[in-house]
Formats: C-alpha cells, structure tokens, sequence
C-alpha cells in the first residue's frame, strides 16, 4: 500500500481527504468520476483491457445491449481523455479499431478493484438495504 493512498483512507482530522489548489479547481476529481460513473465507460474499460476491439466486437461483448449510438458516444469521450486510441483502416466499409492507451491500461487496476470491492461487499449491502427498506416502509393498514 502506497504512503498517499495510505493518506487518503485514513485522512488527518479536520483536514481535507483531496487537497485542491482552489475550491472551484476541484483537481480534475469531478471530470474523472463524472466519466466513469457513467453507465457505459467502465463496460468498455474492462473490455478493451484483454485487447483491440472492433466496433460490433465491443458492443456483442458489452453486457446490457449497449446501442450503437451510446457506444460511439462513450468510445469518443474515452477517446477524447485520452484513455481510448481509435484506429481506422482505409477499407471499403471503413474498419475501425479500439483498444486501451498506455493511460487507460493504468486505470484497469482500479477498476478491478472497484469490482473487487463490490463483490466482496455485496452481501452486506444488500443485508443493509433489506435492513434500512424494513425499517423505512410504512406498515399498511387493513380497513
């Protein structure tokens, strides 16, 4: 384990978890977050991480029938933070390849273990939400 990722689980007292240089900065958190919080991004992050990927390829291999237009539209905005390469070869149709930059395989870890994470958490959030629905459901009444 890491010295700041030491910091960041067990912050100091009274001090920030992310230290930004102005409170409007945000440090980019916002951007990163709002990118793999997404429905689609993670899907093909996990995807591209065992190797290229043609487009019809990547969308068979997403689970939850991803469209074509939401696939494209997730592609491009990896793309564009520079986490994605799209390569095109000039056939007729045109064939387009898309596999992990050296940025994007550096988050794969992450993501593994945030799935990690989720699974071997998965029984006690769904004890706690049977918990918190009991406890938080009006009883019906019988006329």
């Amino acid at each position: 384990m890491s010295a700041g990722h030491i910091a960041v689980t067990t912050p100091v007292p009274d001090e920030p978890v992310i230290v930004c240089e102005t409170p409007q900065d945000e440090c980019g958190v916002r951007d990163v977050l709002d990118r793999l919080g997404d429905k689609w991004s993670v899907y093909v992050v996990v995807e591209l991480a065992s190797g290229i990927r043609r487009f019809k390829e990547l969308q068979r291999a997403i689970p939850g029938s991803i469209s074509q237009r939401m696939l494209t539209l997730t592609v491009r905005r990896l793309e564009r933070d520079g986490l994605v390469k799209r390569t095109v070869y000039p056939t007729v149709p045109p064939q387009v390849e898309y596999e992990l930059t050296e940025m994007g395989h550096s988050l794969t870890h992450l993501v593994k273990a945030l799935a990690d994470w989720s699974i071997a958490h998965r029984p006690a959030i769904a004890a706690s939400h049977a918990a918190w629905d009991a406890a938080h459901t009006e009883p019906t009444t019988t006329e």
